[in-house]
């Protein structure tokens, strides 16, 4: 019986043409051939499985090859290139540094050093995993690698460069790999598969390809396992998901239409059959997200590049990304992240994952206000229709006077600052009666331009409205922030706005808010803004406010929290300095 040898050892390529994904290296290396311009020392970086050991054998091949093509390449054929590949060759010389780390190892190294190879020009040492090498022997490394013999050359392959001492990184040349394409990956198993007289889909090799995340030989491991797990020697796209228990993307395409039709039943029903599969919570969260990422980046054609996908599942995500806006897939990419991070220390991880998928599903909901009036017939427990904000009629008379910016707080209850007193519950926001006028008026005027929405779709907007329209707005998004329980967006909306042109300026105390304020809240900010307001002109500026001084000191850091308790309660510094406690925590 025939000895199975795999995939990744069968077809190891032998010459620097076969090599895949690495032409910048590969063309590099040949002309360095040529030209005779070889360094001392060459050191090989990149993720696993993409060519370092393989392209280093090649080069150490190649360097001795007596009859050497035009193109650099090695004959194959002369009795350096015959012992090299019958791994009887004296002249190259594989040190496994993971194993091999000690100074002694090193010193054994460097006495071999000495020594002219006894055939062929060059005697070179091909060290793998160098950055497993202790500091005290990369330090009695370092002479020899500066200045080695003419006839030794030492090649390097190593996962983590940034562990290697900078004092080893300038002796040598060095070559990043890249990870592997996924479309190179598919093409080159495809190749085997034929090779081989297998029959593949080309969407179960793109698959593998994908799951191989660059790595040529994590692929090649795949191909191997999907091939011995089929029984008529195929691959089949629906073997390969079930075999690498990989989540079926049409799962997430369904569940994504049900957070459209805010339909949490089928949703819920929809987790309990991808849990009843094997599948981890942890992993279909982060598959949603992936999922949801691929539909933000879907909308823009600069963007759809970069996703690494087929194109039939291209037009998937082109197809379905129309149907959510991308205020919506922010905050569901936000709550899966907070799900991912959080679900480990979660009691109840399956309840954890629904309490997130409800989330999502009411996300429409949250930023959108809904009839809740019943209908005639007692449809009270119909669920009503979410509505788009539309900016109510306005005035199309044009004045002469320049544009005086009014100015109105929102009405919401400020940052409470720590006091002895007790917190006073938050009172519910309530919009202006100017605000109640103008929602009455979106809901009628929306039925007369709801057939004009088609034609203008993919068009500027350039509506105008008033500082009432956009204080009522105001007011929607921040409950709605509030609904969804992400108070810190709440607080930072709370504050006082006004309007100058299309630009809206917000008061603010100090640069730590405008970081804030940039970091987690503009850019969503300002596309509900003009989403609703039908205006893409509209841009928000942060105020800092000069020339008034504040009775009291806001409170944001842990540092202040200790200074203003510590200043009132004095004991507190005496504990922290007797028994070495720390306020960040």
């Amino acid at each position: 019986m025939e000895n199975f040898v795999v995939s990744a050892r069968k077809y190891r390529p032998t010459l620097f043409d076969s090599v895949v994904g690495q032409s910048h290296i590969t063309t590099t290396l040949k002309n360095a051939i040529k030209s005779n311009h070889l360094a001392q020392a060459f050191l090989f970086c990149g993720p696993r499985g993409v060519g370092k050991t393989t392209c280093a054998r090649i080069l150490a091949k190649t360097i001795n090859c007596v009859d050497l093509g035009s193109d650099g390449e090695a004959c194959g054929k002369c009795a350096s290139c015959q012992s090299f590949q019958e791994n009887t060759s004296l002249t190259i010389h594989e040190l496994d540094a993971a194993s091999n780390n000690s100074v002694d190892d090193i010193r054994n190294l460097i006495d071999q050093v000495r020594y002219p190879p006894q055939s062929g020009k060059y005697k070179i040492y091909i060290i793998d995993e160098v950055h497993m090498l202790s500091a005290s022997a990369f330090n009695a490394f370092l002479k020899t690698l500066e200045e080695p013999p003419s006839y030794a050359i030492f090649i390097l392959a190593t996962t983590e460069k940034h562990k290697i001492l900078p004092t080893i990184l300038s002796r040598c040349q060095i070559f990043d790999f890249n990870r592997i394409q996924w479309k190179d990956m598919a093409s080159h198993l495809s190749s085997i598969a034929e090779k081989e007289g297998i029959t593949a889909e080309p969407a179960a090799l793109e698959l593998i390809s994908i799951k191989a995340d660059g790595g040529l030989r994590d692929a090649l491991s795949m191909f191997d396992l999907n091939v011995t797990f089929s029984t008529d020697n195929s691959l089949k796209y629906a073997g390969v998901l079930e075999n690498l228990h990989i989540l079926d993307s049409d799962y997430y395409f369904q569940l994504t239409d049900y957070f459209v039709n805010q339909d949490h039943s089928q949703a819920l029903v929809l987790l309990d059959e991808i849990m009843r599969k094997g599948f981890d919570g942890q992993q279909f969260i982060s598959g949603l997200s992936e999922h949801f990422r691929n539909l933000l980046f879907a909308k823009d054609p600069k963007t759809l590049a970069l996703m690494e996908l087929s194109e039939e599942n291209r037009a998937k995500f082109q197809a379905q990304c129309g149907k959510t806006s991308a205020s919506f897939l922010l905050s569901a990419m936000n709550l899966c992240s907070q799900c991912e991070i959080h679900y480990k220390a979660a009691k109840n991880a399956r309840l954890h994952v629904e309490l997130t998928l409800l989330k999502i599903n009411y996300l429409p909901s949250v930023y959108q206000p809904t009839s809740a009036q019943p209908t005639a017939e007692g449809g009270a427990g119909k669920k009503p229709e979410p509505k788009p904000i539309a900016p109510a009629a306005v005035s199309t008379a044009v004045t002469e006077a320049a544009p005086v910016p009014s100015t109105a707080p929102v009405p919401v209850t400020p940052i409470a600052v720590i006091e002895e007193t007790p917190i006073e519950e938050t009172p519910a926001v309530r919009p202006t009666s100017h605000g109640l006028r103008s929602a009455k008026k979106v809901a009628h005027s929306n039925q007369s331009e709801s057939s004009e929405q088609t034609s203008t779709q993919g068009k500027v907007q350039n509506e105008t409205f008033t500082f009432e329209e956009l204080n009522f707005v105001w007011t929607q998004i921040a409950q709605g922030f509030k609904q969804a329980n992400f108070i810190n967006k709440y607080v930072m909306m709370n504050r006082e706005i006004s309007l100058v042109d299309s630009i809206v300026h917000i008061k603010v105390e100090g640069e730590v808010q405008i970081q804030q304020f940039n970091d987690s809240l503009k850019l969503e900010l300002i596309t509900q803004l003009r989403e609703k307001l039908k205006n893409d002109s509209i841009d928000l500026s942060l105020d800092l406010i000069e020339g008034e001084v504040s009775d009291k000191k806001m409170i944001y850091t842990q540092s202040d929290k200790y200074e203003f308790l510590s200043q009132k309660h004095p004991i507190l510094a005496e504990m922290k300095q007797r028994m070495g406690l720390d306020y960040e925590f």
